[in-house]
């Protein structure tokens, strides 16, 4: 029964719950705890992705042999497909942001690890890299900035590159595409793109203010960022806007999503782990 029930909860961490979970606008008032719990959604669906095939090789004493060796081999496949995605999606990013880094570095204004491109479009974003970070604004958001407004959006990308919001994302992303689609959910994606953007808001209003962030969202509204690369305006806009008013802690939530989270991991876990004592008991 147990391999049975945890492919039942890696499907279910993979799509529906996801999909519900999104449409709780409410949780973004919180945006680390949220994103925890986002986190731990995705290792609990990879856990017992895993875990179904395993439980099912272990069970070998129950079912026959080849059953055992076909739960096995399928255990194999889907760690298999999972490594390889994320190893394509990693390559493909990291590929992109080095020809883009290569690119402002030769047309870009140099000014640390900040590049100033010639373009009227007001628009900001960082490029990652270890050790080879860029942040790119073009004369056009110069234009339309004041210096608060300036500074709130230096402040937002170097969240981004201080806490390494693209691995977040890629490993997202790496999920995404390695489930099928009938099984996986856009609905994490989008929502962990969101999460990111309000954790680098939420350090630019402790440096800047509100206000001066709220602006500068305004004025980039129109600027998209590059593949790959993580923008402070033009995406999310309204929802992120909105959450700049709520400056309150809501630890009550926090707490809750906190708790949460440990329980979404503990269910995977209880199902394969105590199983496995059991045997060996």
């Amino acid at each position: 029964m147990t391999p049975v029930l945890l492919a039942v909860l890696a499907i279910a961490l993979a799509g529906p719950v996801p999909a519900l979970l999104a449409r709780v606008p409410r949780l973004r008032r919180t945006p680390l705890a949220a994103m925890l719990l986002w986190q731990a959604i995705a290792a609990a669906g990879v856990l017992a992705a895993l875990g179904a095939g395993l439980a099912l090789f272990t069970q070998h004493v129950v079912v026959s042999w080849w059953v055992a060796g076909a739960a096995l081999l399928l255990t194999v496949v889907v760690a298999g497909r999972m490594l390889l995605s994320a190893h394509r999606v990693g390559t493909s990013l990291r590929a992109l942001r080095r020809r883009h880094r290569e690119q402002l570095d030769l047309v870009g204004e140099r000014s640390g690890h900040l590049r100033v491109i010639e373009a009227e479009l007001p628009v900001a974003y960082c490029v990652p890299g270890f050790g080879q970070n860029r942040i790119v604004v073009s004369a056009g958001a110069q234009g339309v900035l004041s210096d608060d407004e300036f500074a709130a959006v230096l402040a937002h990308e170097r969240s981004h590159l201080r806490a390494r919001h693209d691995l977040v994302l890629e490993a997202f992303s790496a999920l995404r595409e390695a489930f099928p689609a009938w099984v996986s959910s856009g609905a994490a994606m989008r929502e962990v793109q969101l999460l990111v953007e309000v954790i680098a808001d939420r350090a630019a209003v402790r440096q800047s203010g509100s206000l001066p962030l709220g602006r500068a969202l305004v004025a980039l509204a129109e600027g998209r960022a590059p593949q790959a690369a993580l923008g402070v305006g033009g995406s999310h806009l309204l929802a992120r806007v909105e959450l700049l008013g709520d400056d309150r802690p809501h630890r009550l939530q926090a707490f809750a999503l906190l708790g949460a989270a440990v329980a979404v991991l503990s269910i995977p876990t209880a199902f394969i782990v105590v199983p496995w004592l059991a045997a060996v008991v």
